[in-house]
């Protein structure tokens, strides 16, 4: 615990983070931020704290979250049954006027008021703000589910000018009007992309990319495009894996330096990623 540090101790901890303060001073750095590491408090907290740090000290965060639980929640009260298909929330009229309703509103706001409290400032956006996510139907059997096809980041980008950390929630809109809720991790890929970010942190509820699911201690730190490419093969990179790890390549081709898939039930996960030599989970990189 910092607690019991000594005061040389500190001092030496924040001398060592120093370089990577200027590594990543004034760089974009996007986080998808969801899962438990979203339904625990304390957990939630320091999330907070470590985006909040990281503002403090220059780096430009934009963070995309989810709420599925939130979701699921909500819909229980209101006496409607959550469906899916192959991971993917089947969203009729009514379910989307609930993600609406829940992302843009509950969540989102809630997590500005936290950044805020940490001493940060923020601004809460949906995808629909600015035609940030522009999007169509991925497939008529999951209803108002949507697929994006254009990112416009200047929303994100102005208030990253005016220093603010943008928060955003991933439910978007088409020309017509119609509002559709997107996958988090694909809608943060995107927006990583659309803004050449430094890294996208995707935080899942495993330690990274395991050879063998059932052991962390078989933890890949390192893969390049090619290598994650080849793990779908073996079999290593399977399941729910499968969706995130596409989003990871997704977001390096389109112009991601690298790609972190790190437990985001670990304690500042974030900042022993960012600003250590120790690293958390699986970095995934271009060939």
């Amino acid at each position: 615990m910092v607690e019991n540090f000594s005061n040389a101790q500190r001092a030496q901890v924040l001398t060592e983070a120093l370089p990577y303060i200027k590594k990543f001073n004034g760089k974009v750095v996007v986080i998808k931020y969801g899962g438990n590491a979203m339904i625990n408090e304390q957990l939630k907290q320091q999330v907070m704290e470590d985006i909040a740090l990281l503002w403090l000290i220059g780096v430009k965060v934009v963070l995309v979250h989810g709420g599925g639980p939130e979701i699921s929640d909500t819909m229980k009260k209101l006496g409607k049954e959550a469906v899916f298909i192959d991971g993917l929330r089947v969203t009729d009229k009514e379910t989307v006027d609930i993600v609406q309703m829940v992302l843009a509103g509950k969540v989102n706001k809630s997590l500005v008021t936290l950044l805020q409290m940490k001493g940060g400032h923020a601004v809460g956006l949906s995808g629909m703000d600015g035609g940030m996510i522009e999007a169509r139907v991925k497939d008529e059997k999951l209803g108002y589910v949507g697929e994006i096809t254009k990112i416009r980041t200047q929303p994100i980008t102005d208030l990253l000018e005016k220093n603010y950390i943008p928060v955003i929630s991933t439910v978007a809109s088409d020309r017509e009007g119609n509002t559709y809720n997107i996958n988090g991790d694909t809608a943060a890929a995107y927006i990583a992309g659309a803004l050449g970010a430094e890294k996208l942190f995707m935080m899942t509820d495993i330690a990274g990319i395991l050879r063998d699911r059932d052991d962390p201690t078989t933890l890949i730190k390192h893969l390049t495009v090619s290598e994650a490419k080849g793990l779908y093969e073996d079999g290593v990179i399977s399941g729910g894996m499968i969706p995130k790890v596409d989003c990871c390549i997704e977001a390096i081709e389109h112009g991601v330096k690298n790609v972190i898939i790190m437990d985001g039930r670990t304690p500042h996960s974030i900042l022993i990623e960012l600003l250590t030599n120790e690293g958390a989970g699986t970095m995934v990189v271009g060939d």
